[in-house]
């Protein structure tokens, strides 16, 4: 499995490509509404006016029902169907909590935020033939080198 690092995206040719087959997001670690000036609820707003279907599963908040007007799934495993993108908004070191759900779960890609870098979660997903981003925006990226 020597090839797994290159399931590892750092090239903006290579994150274009992902971007425009991207369609269905999951935001792991979401705010809501009433953290509308973090970006942890920011980006996937922007996300879904830019036609992105957002898919929120929120670590905290156990009394919201929807978020960005879609219904709130209280973990990766729950969500219904295909994911394209898990978005995820959980600090460095929480992110190892989430690889076993991820790789159960299998989205093309996984996006860790700007700020957030777990090589080993990162490998293990990019072993498991997820492609992963590390430590970028996505909002930035999409708005840079995404579709339209």
């Amino acid at each position: 499995m020597a090839d797994w690092k290159a399931n590892l995206l750092e090239t903006d040719d290579r994150i274009r490509d992902l971007l425009a087959t991207v369609k269905r997001v999951a935001v792991l670690g979401i705010k809501t509404e009433g953290q509308a000036d973090q970006a942890a609820f920011y980006v996937p707003q922007a996300l879904a006016r830019a036609g992105v279907e957002i898919v929120p599963v929120p670590i905290y908040y156990p009394d919201v029902k929807t978020i960005l007007g879609k219904p709130v799934f209280r973990s990766i495993a729950e969500i219904p169907g295909p994911v394209d993108l898990v978005d995820v908004f959980r600090r460095p070191a929480d992110v190892a909590k989430h690889v076993d759900e991820l790789v159960a779960k299998k989205p093309r890609a996984v996006w860790l935020q700007k700020g957030i870098r777990n090589d080993a979660a990162a490998e293990a997903l990019a072993k498991a033939g997820i492609l992963v981003v590390q430590d970028r925006c996505l909002m930035v990226e999409w708005g840079r080198l995404g579709p339209g």
